[in-house]
């Protein structure tokens, strides 16, 4: 059960959990790879969040860039047209707390972005739909696999610490 507080007094059943999403605060991030720049929003709100496991499944999703500015940057015209798509792919897969935003980056020709995933039927579905219509303007993949811990995502949150 996901909940922005409203209910918090609604009794809950012996195998439910009541989780209050955090509402989405932003980091950025910057460091060299390769020898190129990444630039990285990380959802920070996310940095002590628990239960974890309950937004159990890492689900990264990249897009390559076609008109590029400096050291694989995307240009102004590209982030027109891929800045929208990203954000409305964003809202979509959260629809119904499904999802936990974690972090969108751009690096090399790319923007990953990665989410936790509660039901990740859910997500596949709704990605692979969009795959087999071509309803995107750039060329994307995706992966999503189990992560508990979110062991595949510390690194940024460690990050935060230091």
């Amino acid at each position: 059960m996901f909940g922005s507080g409203k209910d918090k007094h609604k009794n809950l059943s012996e195998n439910e959990v009541r989780i209050v999403l955090p509402e989405e605060q932003f980091t950025v991030m910057e460091w060299t790879q390769e020898g190129l720049p990444c630039v990285a929003a990380l959802n920070s709100a996310l940095t002590d969040f628990e239960p974890k496991r309950v937004f159990g499944w890492h689900l990264s999703l990249i897009v390559d860039f076609e008109e590029l500015a400096d050291n694989g940057m995307p240009s102004h015209q590209e982030r027109e047209v891929v800045d929208p798509f990203c954000d409305q792919l964003n809202d979509e897969i959260k629809a119904g707390g499904n999802a936990l935003f974690v972090i969108r980056e751009n690096w090399n020709k790319t923007r990953r972005m990665v989410w936790r995933v509660y039901d990740p039927e859910i997500a596949h579905q709704h990605l692979q739909y969009i795959l087999e219509h071509h309803k995107y303007p750039r060329q994307f993949d995706y992966h999503m696999q189990e992560d508990f811990e979110w062991e595949q995502i510390s690194w940024y949150f460690s990050q935060l610490r230091k």
